[in-house]
């Protein structure tokens, strides 16, 4: 078994190399912004703009740039800026509303709209990372924005975003939602405090994730009722072990800025060790994209398909839950997830990481990116495995000698 350091040594290593491949390929020099449609060796195969890949490729670099010594480099920040201003240049379907494009062209011309949270959500993030990168303060306002806007499209009328109340579907809120929502709150309150509107933000965030934990915390569901009930269906059975894995690492966030160890050893159980224990693939490796709570073959297609954002995100959870309370089976856990993580789907020969395999681990699809992989889940969960690592071994590392008396 690695050691911690060697775990760390190599996570930061692949993190230099994800981050290079998308410096080399994805910079748009003449409008800004990124393309995320990449080939295997970082060809542009389309040039049209996703708005979330926008503003999560934003919130990369401008972190990095931020936290992490060795990015400091102008030029990542200087990329960064280009992104933000795109998309605030570009984003907003109209200069009187929150609303923004799911796609554009190239030059920013709206072509397609989302009826969701989410493009919204990333321009928020990647925005106010930015400001934090630059000391700004415009970019961190017009993401305390989007902030809002999201927050209360969560709550509200789903009729906000475009989507028409149907008399034969059931009243739902998918895990998606609260999520993105107490992520939200948690990016805006990072080193602060006071703000009572986040902090209430990431309270409604943490509880309605909490309803998505069903039958006595032993599955997690991706869609529940408002009141948090099971739904009837394949709908209301389907799992998805890598959100519920993502989903524990940010409750597990909100359990340590609250204190709450209740709630920590919770979100452990049910939203951490519960997902990988039914999730992990037996024969293969792997977390499987899609499971049905009470095991009949879930209807989405690429159900048995492991993806790239699973498995970065259970590194995450495995190595958080490990920060939170040390236990061998925890670290076990993270060693076996990222060693099948780094076998499978990292390319040595181009970098950056495939994004969608068989069942038994074959590429499937050679891309590097497109309209759902961008710079985002493969660098985030390296920045973040390489923060705790070393944060672990520091906790550690034996208190200096007292120095000898004179």
């Amino acid at each position: 078994m690695a050691s911690l350091s060697e775990w760390r040594d190599r996570i930061a290593a692949e993190l230099d190399a994800t981050i290079a491949f998308w410096e080399r390929h994805s910079h748009d020099p003449q409008h800004g912004g990124f393309f995320s449609c990449l080939s295997r060796d970082g060809t542009v195969y389309d040039e049209t703009k996703y708005v979330w890949m926008q503003g999560r490729q934003v919130w990369v670099y401008s972190r990095l740039y931020r936290t992490v010594p060795r990015f400091r480099r102008p030029e990542l920040l200087e990329a960064a800026r280009a992104g933000g201003e795109f998309l605030l240049r570009c984003a907003r379907l109209s200069p009187d509303s929150p609303r923004v494009a799911f796609a554009l062209t190239r030059d920013g011309r709206p072509v397609r709209v989302q009826r969701t949270v989410f493009s919204e959500t990333f321009c928020a993030m990647g925005l106010d990372e930015l400001g934090r990168a630059t000391g700004e303060q415009r970019y961190r306002a017009a993401a305390r924005e989007w902030v809002l806007a999201v927050w209360g499209w969560a709550r509200g009328d789903a009729r906000e975003l475009g989507r028409p109340e149907l008399s034969g579907a059931p009243p739902q809120q998918a895990l998606a939602v609260p999520m993105v929502v107490l992520a939200l709150a948690l990016q805006l309150l990072e080193g602060a405090g006071g703000d009572e509107e986040m902090e209430a933000m990431a309270d409604w965030g943490g509880q309605r994730l909490l309803l998505h934990l069903q039958r006595g915390d032993a599955v997690v569901l991706e869609h529940v009722s408002p009141e948090g009930r099971e739904l009837p269906g394949s709908l209301g059975r389907l799992m998805n072990p890598g959100h519920a894995m993502e989903a524990g690492w940010l409750l597990l966030r909100l359990a340590e800025r609250r204190g709450d160890a209740g709630l920590g050893a919770r979100a452990v159980a049910a939203l951490v060790e519960g997902p990988l224990r039914g999730g992990w693939d037996p024969q293969h490796g792997g977390l499987f994209a899609f499971l049905d709570a009470d095991g009949h073959c879930p209807t989405q297609l690429e159900w048995s398909m492991k993806l790239w954002w699973a498995q970065a995100e259970a590194m995450v959870a495995l190595l958080a839950a490990y920060a939170h309370r040390p236990r061998a089976r925890l670290l076990r856990h993270f060693q076996r997830v990222a060693t099948y993580a780094f076998d499978k789907f990292r390319d040595p020969e181009h970098g950056e990481w495939f994004g969608y395999l068989s069942r038994e681990g074959n590429v499937a699809l050679t891309i590097k990116g497109g309209p759902f992989k961008g710079c985002f889940h493969v660098a985030r969960a390296l920045l973040l495995c390489e923060e705790m690592l070393e944060g672990l071994l520091q906790r550690d590392e034996p208190p200096p000698h007292p120095p000898s008396p004179q």
